[in-house]
């Protein structure tokens, strides 16, 4: 129950006993374009480029923002914690320039600030900003800064890693021109994949580039000659078969679920691990508007070692929350409710092994 990974749904790590067939082979080319469905049934989107990097979410970031960027090319970047001050690294790498707007840790982006900052370079090329920013348990109004990038005639970027499938994520009712996930969060399968999806928009851009990107296994435009639709498909990698039965494996069980269900039960066990830790003293970080159901901050109370209670619970209750990173070590834990981890056991668990640890 951290920030992930989450517990594995069993179906998933079955699906990973499957026997392991070719990267080419015309069965597993058929599984690619159901896996791909799926995939666009989760972000909700119908756009043709929508498949699994194979790397965990922090080269979904990458790929997002070297195929965008070009050197020189400005993007606004708003960052509230640890995972926008790694889109700015990535920036930084791939020779383009960043404009920052900075908000207290554990306070969503503010939409108002960042419109701020867009009159101010309207030659921006990007705006990029995480929705469910993991170190802080802090959700930002998605919908309204897309809906500032298009204003400003920018592309958005957008980091969905500990989104998918646990809140309400429309990438094409909000207008999303790149995004990404990972598959250890609220899919519950396996790290190692990154899920990405790009707008026709975003693929024009990455169509028309001057210089190919500075990645060549992350170029979508070679990317999507193994991944794109139809039965010829050009080698690129050899991909982790696997680790791809468990995604599609995982995406059956959301879509069997339901996304409205699945949103709904994340937001029902959030409610009851609220009610519980606030009944035995414990407060949370983030204001209540803004918190993600399925990434708990939770405040350590003054005199308590953080360290000594996450310890406890690991060796008395073979259970495992996250600590705070950056400005908020020692100061929060990090709780997770994701995925197949969201269930009124496990939100039952950690009251028990908190309680007690406390106590």
């Amino acid at each position: 129950m951290g920030p992930g990974p989450s517990d594995v749904y069993p179906e998933v790590l079955a699906a990973m006993a499957r026997p392991t067939i070719g990267h080419l082979d015309p069965a597993f080319v058929e599984f690619m374009d159901g896996l791909n469905e799926r995939l666009k049934y989760a972000f909700q989107t119908k756009n043709t480029v929508t498949l699994p990097i194979s790397a965990p979410g922090s080269a979904g970031m990458e790929c997002c923002l070297v195929n965008l960027l070009e050197a020189g090319d400005k993007i606004v970047i708003a960052i509230n914690g640890v995972f926008g001050m790694r889109m700015l690294e990535n920036v930084r790498r791939c020779g383009a320039e960043p404009v920052t707007v900075e908000f207290e840790w554990g306070a969503p982006v503010d939409p108002n600030r960042v419109e701020d900052v867009l009159k101010k370079h309207p030659d921006a090329k990007a705006l990029a900003f995480v929705h469910s920013e993991t170190s802080t348990g802090v959700r930002s109004d998605a919908e309204s800064l897309c809906q500032l990038a298009q204003k400003y005639g920018c592309l958005s970027i957008v980091d969905a890693v500990t989104t998918l499938g646990g809140i309400e994520l429309q990438v094409d009712g909000w207008g999303i021109d790149a995004i990404y996930s990972g598959t250890q969060k609220c899919l519950s399968a396996p790290p190692g994949l990154s899920p990405v999806s790009f707008s026709e928009a975003a693929m024009a851009k990455i169509r028309s580039r001057s210089t190919p990107p500075q990645s060549w296994f992350l170029d979508m435009n070679l990317l999507t000659g193994y991944w794109g639709p139809g039965a010829k498909r050009a080698y690129h990698h050899t991909a982790p078969i696997n680790s791809l039965y468990a995604l599609d494996e995982a995406l059956r069980i959301l879509q069997d679920e339901g996304l409205d269900n699945a949103w709904a039960r994340h937001a029902a066990n959030h409610q009851k691990l609220r009610e519980g830790l606030q009944a035995i003293g414990l407060e949370f970080y983030v204001a209540a508007d803004y918190r993600l159901p399925q990434l708990n901050a939770v405040k350590v109370p003054d005199g308590v070692d953080e360290a000594a209670v996450r310890g406890f619970l690991l060796n008395e209750f073979n259970l495992e929350i996250g600590a705070g990173l950056g400005p908020l070590a020692g100061k929060i834990w990090r709780i997770g409710l994701m995925g197949a981890s969201s269930t009124e056991k496990h939100v039952a668990l950690c009251l028990e092994g908190m309680q007690a640890a406390l106590a």
